[in-house]
């Protein structure tokens, strides 16, 4: 029956691949399992439901590794930069201490 008064019904989004990666390096980013799902454009819900669906998969391990390694972040700022290679703000000398200006 082709109805033209009835919309048709809304196409449920789906959790791709891509979307599953998306979300797990937004997670990674945020901490935030509503950001993460907004930024896969899904919703947190949904998110949670995928969890418990994938329950012991990878998704499931990297979804713990991401929220544990945001807040190894958090809880120390400057590993962050080491990890990404940046150098310090102010050279350090063979002794560890700050090197002497010229």
């Amino acid at each position: 029956m082709n109805d033209p008064t009835h919309a048709p019904s809304a196409v449920r989004a789906q959790w791709t691949p891509a979307k599953q990666r998306i979300f797990l390096a937004a997670l990674l980013e945020t901490g935030s399992v509503s950001r993460a799902a907004r930024a896969a454009g899904m919703s947190r819900s949904s998110a949670h439901r995928l969890r418990t669906r994938l329950a012991g998969t990878t998704f499931d391990r990297l979804w713990d590794q991401a929220l544990a390694v945001h807040a190894q972040r958090m809880a120390d700022p400057f590993a962050a930069q080491a990890e990404d290679g940046a150098s310090p703000a102010r050279p350090r000398g063979p002794s560890g201490a700050p090197a002497a200006r010229p």
